[in-house]
């Protein structure tokens, strides 16, 4: 009995406004969640790494990747706190306690949203593309900025403090940041929707406007081409978002359209050989495609004749030299069947009175 009644008078006593009862309570409780959480990060850890094993998308590595960011000191620290809560403790260390726990939530959160966004943005072009790899870091940044904003926001409101006007303040100031970076800001989405749409990436050689040249560099405010004649040229990104722009890697073949003349007086026996002619040469060339091939007008001085084929490669300096070998088996074959080719001539009659 004296055993019991020791027992039952050590539960009892009172320390810091809790008796020992009470603590050993809260440090069940922390016990329990500790092991809850431990268990649950584990299976559910253990059960994404098997679905992720056998699929192809990126949200479920990006869960994986989630859940292995909770490390123990966190939810040992929410366990403790779950715990501590059944306690009675001064208004200071609850509010202390919370705030703690509020940053800790924001800190994991701000992880979380660094890990989808890394994910979001990975693609074919991540390791050379520098556009890709601006718009995260960009992203990364507002991210945070957003995120602990709010959690500013509610810690001190957890302190007692009144943040309705904090908020106005805050809504008044992004009103004027947002005025003040409206051309910042309108590059900064345009180079969101160029990543997206990607109707480009470095290393294109592309067209816009007047401008032309392989791209280089793709920023967050703008895009640097290299010309052909050797310059660096720099567009805003908001004006290649509403430009046409025309990407020749994307070709797959080329469609030529050439024409030339013969000079009038060229007997018809020939101006009927001339297509049968050219379509023979243009089909020697293993690579290239006839579409047609007509005597389509005639001309000031010329009878004129149109071609049009494929060259079955995208590359400029390919086409170059097959049409240099249509043109010199052209002439060729002109000079054995003695057909001249025409070039601008007048002729003036005279009237005599």
């Amino acid at each position: 009995m004296l055993d019991i009644y020791l027992q039952g008078a050590l539960m009892e006593r009172v320390i810091w406004g809790n008796t020992t009862a009470d603590y050993v309570q809260a440090f069940l409780v922390f016990l329990f969640f500790l092991i809850i959480f431990k268990i649950f990060q584990t299976a559910v850890l253990r059960y994404a790494r098997r679905i992720a094993e056998h699929t192809k998308t990126l949200f479920d590595d990006a869960v994986v990747d989630i859940i292995s960011s909770f490390r123990p000191p966190f939810y040992a620290f929410i366990s403790f706190y779950l715990g501590i809560y059944l306690l009675e403790i001064s208004e200071l260390a609850e509010k202390t306690l919370t705030a703690v726990i509020i940053a800790w939530v924001v800190l994991q959160v701000s992880i979380a949203a660094k890990i989808l966004i890394q994910y979001a943005f990975r693609g074919p072009a991540e390791d050379a593309s520098t556009n890709a790899k601006s718009i995260v870091k960009a992203l990364n940044l507002t991210a945070k900025i957003i995120i602990w904003t709010f959690g500013l926001l509610l810690i001190l409101s957890n302190l007692g403090i009144n943040v309705t006007s904090l908020i106005a303040g805050l809504g008044i100031g992004g009103i004027a940041v947002a005025f003040a970076l409206q051309s910042i800001l309108s590059d900064l989405f345009s180079s969101f929707a160029l990543y997206s749409d990607r109707p480009f990436e470095e290393g294109d050689f592309i067209v816009v406007g007047e401008h032309s040249g392989t791209v280089k560099s793709i920023g967050l405010k703008s895009t640097r081409i290299r010309a052909l004649q050797g310059e660096e040229i720099v567009i805003p990104n908001k004006e290649l978002t509403t430009a046409r722009i025309q990407n020749f890697k994307k070709l797959e073949r080329r469609r030529i359209v050439f024409a030339f003349g013969v000079e009038y007086g060229t007997p018809i026996q020939k101006i009927k050989k001339i297509p049968d002619m050219v379509r023979g040469i243009i089909g020697s060339l293993g690579d290239l495609e006839v579409d047609r091939i007509h005597f389509n007008k005639f001309g000031d001085s010329s009878l004129d004749f149109e071609v049009v084929y494929f060259v079955n490669e995208s590359d400029y300096a390919l086409y170059m030299d097959r049409q240099q070998d249509i043109n010199i088996k052209i002439l060729e074959e002109f000079e054995k069947e003695k057909i001249s080719m025409a070039f601008p001539t007048r002729t003036v009659h005279m009237v005599k009175d």
